[in-house]
């Protein structure tokens, strides 16, 4: 076992086959032959952490030692707040110093490329670790480069060994700049193990013209003649909305559940409880939701319906499907939904179109049986990659550069120097690294956490209105990440001028008002949102 590696752990057969469980074995027994100082954890979305982190936290029998770190319920750099207070916050934010830690992709690329002492002061809890990133392939795609790049030094100069774990390999030694050298694959002959757990089967029902909504309904009931329970994924909150809307007007006493990023955490786990007591008792239930529930969640329906997006989205979908066999062999149906708006959904609007090229290109060739097999897999990330190897290095529109151009050196601005003081340009590092941390944002449109009043939120809210000590203040940020949303800064000035938002703590810590959270939808930007337990 080599002591700094860097490795993928695929599992294109164990969707569903525990590999937050067998990474952490793996991890566990490397840290300690190896003496590595902690195991970080890094998932694609919060939507996963509570739920990876308590499956760990229940095997290891230990609730002390392992840290969730992922969005900040209250943000304390601004000047507005006294310095006292100031130092406080600080004290109750968790930073990266935990033997096990949980983190967002976000947070690890901050952690490296953005401005503020608060991110780069994580930087070296990375050196000498056990890193293990779940779901890869989810890698925002304009963070590619920078994120082969951070991979490639944390094993070369940080001495950190690194498990890469995903069920559809991204062909992340394709693109210009690369991992400089894979070790390899921790499972072995999976060619041969894969057939063994094949569950599904992909039917495209794509048209010419696409499905609409009320179609689409019609699709979901019929299903349910033959299966108990249908999962529908879309790629917009819009239609998803729209559908269980259409769904629950055509068959009131149908149990029909709706997901989405506008519920907080612990709103999402009791819909997924009750929809998997629905599933346990054989009753008919449909659930919607939007791709939050591709990505390690831990729930299996009979019958999937995915719209058109990558084919690492769909087999995702597919995961979420006869997950464990218990079903025997069931279909997930890939359709085109004419409703929704992917204009400003470039990456999926990609991928859509590169997938739907895939499903051709199989009526034509008979090579291309499987849409979950590794070639097909491989061939759609090439050919991901390369519609959009322009966007691969970070560009940063006013510079007319790339992250890469400013922090690889700037022999440009050296020359320009030279030339205009006629001295020459003597200092050691010639890179723009704070021009690039200031226009680094994993993210485009960066959201703010809002503490809403569901459950023991409303309780948390009541506390944060009182006195807090820095004790009580410590426990209930970590609670309030539990009863957070993330929303943008038009969504912010909706919900303020419609007196829907409280601000505490001199206006760090927003809270929602309860008229403006539904059980139905989560944070409801009109304000008429109803909080009666009337789950449909």
């Amino acid at each position: 076992m080599l002591k700094n590696l860097l490795a993928f752990i695929l599992y294109p057969f164990l969707r569903g086959g525990g590999k937050t469980l067998a990474s952490l074995r793996y991890a566990l027994k490397h840290a300690l032959t190896h003496k590595k100082e902690r195991i970080i954890y890094v998932v694609p979305y919060t939507t996963i952490i509570e739920q990876n982190a308590e499956e760990v936290k229940r095997i290891l029998k230990d609730r002390v030692h392992i840290l969730e770190h992922h969005s900040n319920v209250v943000e304390t750099e601004s000047e507005t707040l006294n310095y006292v207070k100031d130092k406080s916050l600080k004290l109750a934010k968790d930073n990266w110093d935990a033997p096990v830690i949980f983190t967002t992709m976000v947070q690890f690329l901050n952690a490296f490329y953005s401005k503020g002492t608060r991110n780069v002061r994580r930087l070296h809890h990375l050196a000498n670790a056990v890193i293990i990133f779940d779901e890869v392939q989810s890698v925002p795609i304009k963070c590619v480069s920078l994120f082969n790049e951070a991979l490639n030094f944390l094993k070369g100069v940080g001495g950190s060994s690194i498990l890469l774990c995903t069920a559809t390999q991204p062909a992340l030694d394709f693109v210009q700049n690369s991992i400089e050298k894979i070790d390899g694959e921790i499972v072995q002959d999976l060619e041969q193990i894969s057939g063994a757990f094949k569950r599904v089967d992909i039917i495209d029902r794509t048209t010419d013209k696409g499905w609409d909504t009320e179609a689409l309904s019609d699709f979901v009931l019929e299903q349910l003649q033959d299966v108990s329970s249908v999962l529908v994924i879309l790629n917009t909150k819009t239609v998803v909305r729209r559908l269980f809307n259409h769904i629950k007007e055509t068959d009131p006493n149908l149990k029909v559940y709706h997901l989405s990023t506008s519920m907080c955490a612990a709103h999402r786990k009791d819909i997924l409880t009750r929809v998997k007591e629905a599933i346990n008792h054989k009753e008919k239930v449909v659930c919607l939701s939007t791709q939050l529930i591709e990505a390690g969640v831990d729930i299996s329906f009979e019958c999937v319906i995915r719209s058109l997006a990558g084919l690492d989205s769909i087999a995702q979908a597919a995961g979420r499907c006869n997950r464990h066999g218990e079903f025997g062999y069931r279909h997930v149906y890939i359709i085109n939904h004419k409703e929704e708006n992917l204009q400003h959904l470039k990456e999926i609007a990609t991928g859509a179109r590169i997938t739907k090229q895939l499903l051709l290109d199989r009526h034509h060739d008979q090579g291309i049986k499987d849409l979950l097999s590794r070639e097909a897999l491989t061939l759609y990330f090439q050919s991901y990659y390369e519609a959009l190897k322009k966007d691969l290095d970070y560009a940063i529109p006013a510079f007319q550069k790339n992250m890469f151009e400013l922090l690889k050196g700037n022999a440009g601005y050296k020359e320009a120097y030279r030339h205009k003081t006629k001295k020459s340009f003597n200092l050691l590092l010639d890179t723009s690294i704070k021009t690039a941390a200031n226009h680094f944002k994993v993210i485009d449109n960066q959201t703010t956490s809002l503490l809403v009043p569901y459950k023991e939120g409303r309780e948390i809210i009541a506390e944060f209105n009182g006195e807090v000590t820095i004790e009580d203040m410590t426990a209930l940020l970590k609670k309030a990440q539990h009863y957070t949303v993330n929303v943008y800064q038009h969504e912010i000035d909706r919900l303020s001028k419609n007196g829907d938002i409280q601000f505490l703590l001199e206006g760090k810590l927003l809270c929602l008002r309860e008229n403006a959270y539904d059980l139905n939808y989560g944070v409801n930007i009109e304000g008429d949102g109803l909080m009666e337990e009337h789950f449909i």
